[in-house]
């Protein structure tokens, strides 16, 4: 078993006690290994791989492995995507070994379940198959110390044994990456969420395969002067109507909460007339509760919207359900702005705060309803991942 170099998304959280967990592990290299894409009688489904077979049936003998060690765990979810495996896990009592030991050992079974099927042996008695002739000093140097693959590897760095897996051939690798994600669950309607959202995993990615025009997700695209990280439906941009949202928090006479007052019911009249007869966009980050709420109201009603906001875009970054499923219908473009924390103060408060955050975000609300141009994609992300 290769040791763990998993970094912990809750550093502070206690891993050894009860919890539920939803998990991320990836396939080395994102290679698309356990599914794939099949069209039947014209609906494009996911299958799982012979391989994803053997991941999930080792998913699904986690609780009767980890009880022989004493654990209780049960596991709730799960689905194999080509290059990445989710699944939900629920600790049922504290444990002297933790979570990272649990799936350091699932991820074990599931690398020597690949070695069978490509015929290897596992690694821990493989003999060693360098070509000596082009190996490093190093190299050489480790593995005149060990027997066999499997304790030579457990010597060596991350950096090391992805050289050596290019010496040797990337099929003699583990199954996935070093480190894996988890979100730690925070009650039982969160724990829903979690079940509900590895089940609809293979929807969402089919989505994105056949609706790529209002789907894509691009990590840089050039809107004026501005580079933003975008998901969604980039033809918004275009529309000549574009209109912000943007109140107070309270009322500047009343110090009401703004969205409980007359002037925000005009304002609001006046937003959905001009949604409604004018084929309008909105714009606007969605943050004071008045604006969150004409944000949600477009969302649900398929109103076509801009939102902007201060978490970047990734290469794999998907939006939560109702936003992805605005995306989908085509109604909904979110853009993540570079350099957000660099744009400067606000009122003398730094830019790498909330408050100069949202103020600037506000003012790039404004940029994007004065652009009649055309956006320049830089980089499209592949929106099958």
């Amino acid at each position: 078993m290769i040791a763990t170099h998993y970094r912990p998304r809750n550093p502070g959280h206690d891993y050894h006690g009860t919890g539920t967990y939803l998990l991320t592990l990836v396939v080395s290299g994102r290679s698309p290994l356990l599914a794939r894409f099949v069209t039947e009688q014209g609906q494009e489904t996911l299958h799982a791989t012979p391989l994803g077979e053997a991941v999930q049936q080792a998913w699904e003998q986690t609780p009767d492995i980890q009880s022989t060690h004493g654990n209780c765990v049960a596991v709730h979810a799960s689905v194999c995507m080509p290059d990445h495996f989710h699944g939900v896990i629920e600790v049922q009592k504290p444990m002297h070994c933790s979570l990272g030991d649990i799936m350091q050992a699932f991820k074990a079974t599931c690398t020597r379940r690949w070695q069978e099927q490509q015929g290897l042996l596992p690694s821990i008695n493989r003999p060693i198959s360098v070509d000596w002739g082009k190996a490093p000093a190093w190299l050489r140097e480790k593995a005149a110390t060990h027997t066999s693959e499997g304790s030579l590897i457990r010597a060596l760095s991350p950096k090391q044994r992805q050289e050596y897996y290019t010496l040797v051939g990337q099929q003699q690798r583990p199954l996935f990456d070093d480190n894996y994600d988890d979100t730690v669950c925070l009650d039982n309607r969160h724990r829903e969420a979690m079940i509900a959202y590895v089940h609809d995993n293979p929807r969402r990615a089919i989505l994105r395969r056949l609706l790529p025009d209002i789907m894509q997700r691009c990590l840089h695209v050039q809107i004026g002067h501005r580079q933003y990280g975008t998901f969604g439906n980039l033809f918004l941009l275009r529309w000549a109507n574009k209109i912000q949202v943007q109140c107070h928090r309270r009322h500047p006479v009343t110090s009401l909460p703004y969205e409980t007052t007359d002037d925000y019911a005009t304002e609001h009249a006046q937003w959905l007339s001009a949604i409604i007869g004018g084929q309008t966009v909105v714009v606007t980050p969605g943050i004071s509760r008045g604006e969150h709420l004409i944000k949600d109201e477009c969302i649900e009603k398929g109103y076509p919207l801009i939102h902007l906001q201060k978490e970047s875009i990734g290469p794999y970054w998907k939006p939560e359900r109702k936003r992805f499923e605005a995306c989908a219908n085509g109604s909904l473009l979110i853009l993540a702005p570079w350099g957000l924390d660099e744009m400067g103060d606000v009122a003398g408060v730094p830019s790498a705060t909330d408050y100069s955050r949202f103020h600037n975000l506000n003012n790039l609300a404004a940029e994007i309803c004065s652009f009649t141009g055309d956006a320049k994609i830089i980089k499209q992300q592949n929106n099958n991942q």
